[in-house]
């Protein structure tokens, strides 16, 4: 396992604009206070997502990636990039494995944050197709892909992005969560990233009591006692 001082850059794979908000931003917020270098890799825009039907599907992807790039900004992120890929269509494919090897390349990371691929029975919400299949191909481009320079050799021979190995994985929303993050001192950073995401949130009155709920309950679970705040993760070694 990885220790916090060789944790220098991070990247987070998710399906669409506020998932990263949703399952990490707390942690997020940490990793940046400290130094550490945070990208975000999103496969969609969420053009699929909001409640405002007045908006055609490209108006609402141009909208949330506006929401995202400002949710990043909350806790310390700048670097934000988009893959393009239809919301609510994603499935776990070459294509997709060789985009996210490519930015992992790119990135060159040690940590990568991304959703679990195994649905969750307890609470459907994070096992949303989507989240599986990114999840799924973001594993794959962790291990085999990203370190095998064979592997996509036009990355290499077309783009110069040598081979990178990832020591680490933590996927977010799974069932069998093992790590868990006190997020005590970074809630409001959290929160207010996840009210950057206006197209998604802006009906909940309760939003602010429903994370503090949610994520003191995350705590509990994980053995921080009372009053504390925590987002939960499995790890998978992979270096």
């Amino acid at each position: 396992m990885l220790e916090d001082n060789e944790v220098n850059r991070v990247l987070v794979v998710t399906a669409h604009p506020d998932d990263v908000d949703f399952g990490a931003a707390g942690t997020i917020a940490s990793l940046t206070g400290r130094g550490v270098e945070v990208s975000y890799c999103l496969v969609t825009a969420g053009d699929a997502g909001g409640f405002d039907r007045e908006l055609d599907n490209g108006g609402m992807s141009e909208l949330r990636r506006a929401e995202q790039t400002a949710a990043a900004k909350a806790v310390g992120v700048s670097d934000v990039r988009f893959l393009g890929y239809a919301d609510g269509l994603v499935e776990q494919s070459l294509g997709l494995r060789r985009d996210i090897t490519r930015v992992i390349r790119q990135v060159r990371p040690d940590l990568v944050i991304t959703h679990s691929p195994e649905r969750n029975y307890a609470v459907v919400f994070p096992s949303h197709p989507d989240h599986r299949a990114v999840g799924g191909s973001t594993l794959d481009a962790v291990y085999p892909d990203a370190r095998n320079p064979y592997t996509f050799p036009e990355l290499l021979t077309d783009e110069g992005l040598d081979a990178w190995t990832v020591r680490e994985v933590w996927l977010t929303g799974g069932p069998s969560p093992d790590h868990y993050v006190d997020i005590t001192a970074t809630l409001e950073h959290k929160i207010a990233a996840l009210r950057a995401h206006v197209s998604q949130v802006a009906h909940r009155d309760d939003l602010d009591a429903f994370v503090r709920a949610r994520f003191g309950e995350t705590a509990r679970l994980g053995g921080l006692g009372e009053g504390r705040y925590a987002e939960a993760f499995q790890r998978v070694v992979t270096g």
